[in-house]
Order: C-alpha cells, then sequence, then structure tokens
C-alpha cells in the first residue's frame, strides 16, 4: 500500500543582500549541512524540499530544489512551504541585515559611501515559529563564536523550537566552508547532546535519529 511521504523542507547555505549589481553582503555557509540533510531525510523516505540559497553544490537527488536569493526570498519560499511540512530544519544563514538602498547602477569607487546604512531583515525562524500548527517539529540552527551553548538555549527558547542544533564556528578546523561540523543538540525538554567533531554526512544522520526517532 502506498503511504503517504512525509514532508521535510529544509532551508540552506547564505543569503546575499545587494548593495548594487555588482556588491553585496553575505556570509561564509557553503551550506553543505542544508546539504546533507537533504541527502539523509531523502535516503529516510522524506518528500524533502530543500530552499537553497546560493552555493556552488550538486542539488541533492530526490530532493525540490527552490533557490533564493535575499532572506526576503527565502521567507516568502519557507512561508510558501511550511504549512505542508511536518519536519522543518532551518539550516540556512540568513542575513541579519540589507542596505537600506540598492543602486540600480554599479556604484563608482570615487562616489562608494563610507558607511552603508543598514536595515534589519525579518527574523525568518520567528516568523514561521509563530504560524505553526501541532504536529510539526521544528529544528533550528545557531552558529556562534562563544558561550556556544548559552546563546543556542536562548533561541531555542526565544524562538520555541523543538530543537536547535549549535554549531561552534570559532575555529577553521570545522564550521562554514569545511566538510567537518562540532554540533551540539539541545532540545525543548532541557537535553544537551554533544554529537562531536564529524563530517557533516555524519551530523546529518545523528540529527535525523534524534529529532524524527
Amino acid at each position: 500500500t502506498m503511504t503517504t511521504q512525509i514532508r521535510c523542507l529544509i532551508s540552506a547555505g547564505p543569503t546575499r543582500e545587494w548593495i548594487d549589481p555588482v556588491r553585496f553582503i553575505s556570509n561564509p555557509s557553503s551550506g553543505k549541512m542544508g546539504y546533507a540533510l537533504a541527502e539523509e531525510a531523502v535516503s529516510r523516505g522524506f518528500e524533502v524540499y530543500l530552499v537553497s540559497g546560493p552555493v556552488s553544490l550538486q542539488p541533492p537527488t530526490g530532493a525540490e530544489v527552490i533557490k533564493v536569493e535575499s532572506a526576503q526570498e527565502m521567507q516568502e519560499a519557507m512561508f510558501r512551504l511550511f504549512d505542508q511540512a511536518s519536519l522543518v530544519i532551518m539550516a540556512a544563514a540568513v542575513s541579519d541585515h540589507r542596505p537600506s538602498h540598492c543602486s540600480r547602477q554599479k556604484i563608482k569607487k570615487s562616489d562608494f559611501p563610507n558607511s552603508l546604512e543598514l536595515v534589519p531583515n525579518n527574523d525568518v525562524v520567528a516568523s514561521l515559529v509563530g504560524g505553526r500548527r501541532p504536529g510539526q517539529t521544528i529544528v533550528g540552527f545557531a552558529a556562534e563564536t562563544e558561550n556556544l551553548l548559552e546563546h543556542a538555549r536562548q533561541k531555542l527558547e526565544a524562538k520555541d523550537l523543538d530543537w536547535i542544533a549549535a554549531n561552534d564556528v570559532s575555529s577553521d578546523e570545522h564550521g562554514f566552508q569545511s566538510d567537518f561540523n562540532d554540533v551540539t543538540l539541545l532540545s525543548k525538554s532541557e537535553e544537551t547532546i554533544p554529537l562531536g567533531r564529524k563530517s557533516k554526512s555524519e551530523i546529518a544522520k545523528k540529527i535525523l535519529d534524534y529529532v524524527w526517532p
């Protein structure tokens, strides 16, 4: 008999906030963690939707990939798919701010301002979780350089997440560009589960073992 596939929605990679046609504000997220989660979710039989910022990775076979650039585009795509998803994993590194103005033409070097005016982007995670329905499991990520667990726990509680993967990005040995991650999983019910330093595909397996047993 055909069972309905469980839908899993994952966000991955960085966002780009354009200043002019040739410059943007971004971050070093490679998307590898989110893509590893998508591959693992596909292999476990989920129907996977992957909302991806600009990365240079092969799209995971069997996942539906929705490409976005800015935080606003990522939010729109996530909103569109959120309600249908039973498991939502937000692994993207979304820019907190964007330039208040994007120039239609390249700004000449001599005209480039000494300071850029930035405006805050919506908090994608918080705005999605506000509309959650019963039975949804929502997992966030916290990339921190200090006080990792304390900051992650605050984020878990403030955003009403079920789980948060606290990701130590203070070292070049793992984190943003690397194939490795050093992750501790924290749960709403106060569990603290160190997954240790492992490849991102191993971390993806472990995360799914815990959040969707």
